[in-house]
């Protein structure tokens, strides 16, 4: 994705720190709040040796004093199609990267890369692209948002590169992406949807509702058929009626769903986020950013995909008709409206942003909670919820900013 000229800001720059990081270097962060899976603890540390988080550090441990902050693990964004002026359905390597390390600047210590609506063989070769960087560990796997989606639902992507999820079309992107498909999103009405939603279970790839028109009951049978997340749930969906309830109820009230919401104040009312906490539970709900190339950059014009797209005050809309076409969110704003705006606990917020993410994308054995063994992917917040350090992996992408 090209933004064209007229695009302001930059993305943002990590800050210099009195506390040098040293890669491999131990460390412990004490006198936070710690988040942890079972509550968060108060005047509480967090050690890191190497990569991962440890239960004890050697005498020559770096220590840092973090009194009044919180330490909670990194963020897992499920989608995100690019950010800092870049795409990851159009971008270079180097334009992908940059990307992915405009997010990290925010949080988002793991990411999966979404594409848009294209031709069947470009998103091929894109998934081959990327799937070099996830066995890089540059990126956690792909997701395919289109082309198997509602023309009545499709939101900002090309009506004319729309199709019918074949389940050998599906195979073919699954195939293309060489193991590292994690997700892809389609309208399960449409002719062929149950069976690609079986093939994409039977390989291990999330089956997303989203961009649907589907009605309840369609719903519910994708549900049994094997799909388990809900993209960007209320949007790109008919909304909740009293005698079609439609596929909003249907997500909402099956365990087996997870939801996708994007925390922006723009997707979503404040009402509708609580409606889905309330039916849902917080181990149910992802918060996501569903960003474009404007995230962590500035307004402007932009490309999604075919399309253009002007971003004002923060809000991307398609020239053409004015709809929304993705986010410009980040995911520790995302976080900070959760808890000061939604009302949301802190721990719920971090099972939002973190623990189900890692879960969904079978990666919880090594992210999405500060435990010992698993990597040392944090993020450093003050007392008003901003943020004030990121690390990953044990090395800092932004450096504790204290005082």
């Amino acid at each position: 994705m090209t933004n064209a000229s007229g695009a302001r800001g930059t993305a943002r720059q990590a800050p210099t720190h009195p506390h040098p990081a040293t890669a491999g270097h131990p460390t412990v962060l004490t006198g936070a709040t710690v988040v942890l899976p079972t509550g968060s603890v108060e005047n509480g540390h967090v050690t890191i040796a190497g990569t991962h988080i440890t239960r004890s550090a050697p005498d020559n441990a770096q220590v840092i004093n973090v009194p009044g902050h919180y330490v909670i693990p990194g963020f897992v964004d499920l989608h995100n199609h690019g950010g800092g002026g870049a795409s990851f359905t159009s971008g270079s390597v180097d334009d992908i990267l940059k990307g992915i390390q405009t997010h990290r600047l925010h949080g988002t210590t793991t990411l999966v890369a979404s594409t848009v609506t294209g031709d069947l063989d470009f998103l091929a070769r894109r998934a081959g692209l990327l799937s070099e960087l996830a066995e890089q560990g540059d990126i956690a796997g792909i997701h395919f948002e289109g082309p198997f989606i509602s023309p009545c639902r499709k939101g900002a992507h090309s009506e004319d590169l729309l199709r019918d999820p074949d389940p050998a079309e599906v195979r073919k992107l699954v195939d293309a992406a060489r193991g590292r498909a994690k997700m892809l999103t389609l309208a399960t009405e449409l002719p062929g949807g149950l069976d690609s939603v079986r093939l994409l279970a039977e390989h291990g790839v999330i089956a997303a509702i989203g961009h649907t028109d589907a009605t309840y009951e369609q719903t519910v049978e994708a549900i049994d058929a094997g799909a388990t997340v809900a993209t960007h749930l209320f949007n790109a969906m008919p909304p909740l009626g009293h005698r079609a309830p439609g596929p909003i109820t249907a997500l909402l009230e099956d365990d087996r769903i997870t939801v996708e919401l994007i925390n922006d104040g723009t997707h979503l009312h404040p009402a509708a986020l609580q409606l889905a906490f309330h039916h849902a539970g917080a181990r149910r709900v992802a918060f996501i950013t569903d960003a474009m190339d404007a995230a962590g950059f500035g307004d402007g014009r932009y490309w999604l995909g075919p399309l253009e797209v002007e971003v004002a005050d923060g809000v991307a809309r398609l020239v053409v008709d004015g709809t929304i076409a993705g986010s410009t969110l980040t995911l520790d704003r995302a976080f900070k409206r959760a808890v000061t705006v939604d009302g949301l606990s802190v721990e719920d917020a971090v099972t939002a942003l973190s623990a189900n993410p890692a879960r969904l994308l079978g990666m919880d054995d090594r992210i999405g909670s500060l435990e010992p063994g698993k990597d040392a992917d944090l993020v450093l917040l003050d007392a008003d919820f901003d943020l004030k350090g990121v690390m990953r992996r044990g090395e800092w992408v932004v450096p504790p900013q204290l005082g």
